[in-house]
């Protein structure tokens, strides 16, 4: 029983890694469909919570026994770590403006050697000699997938900015979603979290798209950070039908579900391992639907980047003794 569960992580969060791995492809292309920032995030996110009270909502009259509820403080708790949630999206999208897909997800998943520092930090404790070399190996693994050894090559600094942002809002987003209010449904819990993420798309839909058109003030605030006034328009509501529902399932509906249900069963190093198939997805998506170029030393550093991961999650010799005595 205890394989078939193993079995059903490994299924589910391997599922789940892969839709994820797509999203940033959907997202291109409805930047090359001439749709803004806001409006994908916007229907992203918007449509996302709709599925997801819809969800909850069947849960709740088909629950044979009665489902946990938050206190106020959780419910405080839990919107304020959404917010890295909504970060994590906006930036993410912003970087994918500036560089290619496979660079972006390259930069993302940076948040690998992230988590060793806050890790380290909270635990007030050095990382061992172990995970140092996973790091040493993901940012060997970082230059060669980003081809930066290629001196012709123009990395965007903007992109490369916003990816690492993505990526320390990335960081926060798994510290709390793995440690705050364990004890709710998969569905309760992900509709609070993606509230608190909501405000800050929404914040940013009226800062960089609405307000600027209707605000002489906001408008001459917002040019210190850009010139760019292309994307100060109406909302343009096409978004929801052409890519919104495509977004919302791939990006706030399914992994989230996929990786709730697949965690606890796999565990949390295996899961990791396995998540980190959504690199590999997330490149070869966008070679083959956007054509974007990937050299095989890009691959030699997304292998790398693999093996690193795999090897920060292996267990050690006193953690298998532990498995082998209980």
């Amino acid at each position: 029983m205890k394989k078939k569960n193993i079995l059903k992580g490994v299924l589910f969060v391997g599922i789940g890694a892969s839709i994820y791995g797509m999203l940033a492809t959907f997202v291109k292309k409805a930047y090359i469909d001439g749709y803004t920032t806001s409006e994908v995030t916007t229907s992203q996110f918007l449509m996302g919570l709709i599925g997801l009270l819809l969800l909850n909502f069947i849960q709740t009259i088909t629950s044979k026994q009665k489902l946990s509820s938050p206190s106020a403080k959780e419910v405080r708790m839990l919107m304020l770590a959404g917010t890295s949630l909504g970060c994590t999206s906006l930036f993410y999208y912003i970087a994918v403006q500036y560089i290619n897909v496979s660079i972006a997800i390259v930069l993302l998943m940076q948040s690998v050697w992230f988590s060793v520092v806050v890790e380290s930090i909270i635990a007030k404790k050095l990382p061992n000699a172990r995970k140092v070399v996973s790091v040493i190996i993901v940012l060997v693994g970082t230059i060669l997938a980003t081809n930066l050894i290629n001196m012709d090559i123009e990395l965007d600094w903007h992109g490369i900015f916003w990816g690492l942002m993505a990526a320390a809002s990335y960081t926060m987003t798994m510290f709390t979603s793995n440690t705050l209010a364990t004890h709710l449904p998969v569905f309760r819990k992900s509709i609070i979290m993606l509230c608190g993420g909501a405000i800050v798309i929404f914040a940013f839909l009226f800062f960089a798209q609405i307000g600027p058109m209707y605000f002489d003030g906001l408008k001459s605030f917002y040019l210190n950070f850009t010139e760019n006034t292309q994307h100060i328009h109406s909302f343009n509501y096409s978004i929801f039908w052409t890519y919104g529902f495509v977004l919302a399932l791939f990006g706030t509906i399914i992994p989230p579900i996929l990786f709730n249900i697949g965690f606890p069963n796999a565990g949390l190093g295996l899961g990791s391992i396995v998540s980190s198939l959504e690199l590999p997805v997330s490149v070869t998506m966008a070679f083959v639907l956007l054509d974007e170029k990937v050299i095989l030393l890009q691959w030699v550093g997304i292998i790398l980047i693999l093996f690193a991961i795999v090897l920060m999650n292996l267990p050690s010799k006193t953690e298998v003794s532990a498995v082998e005595l209980s």
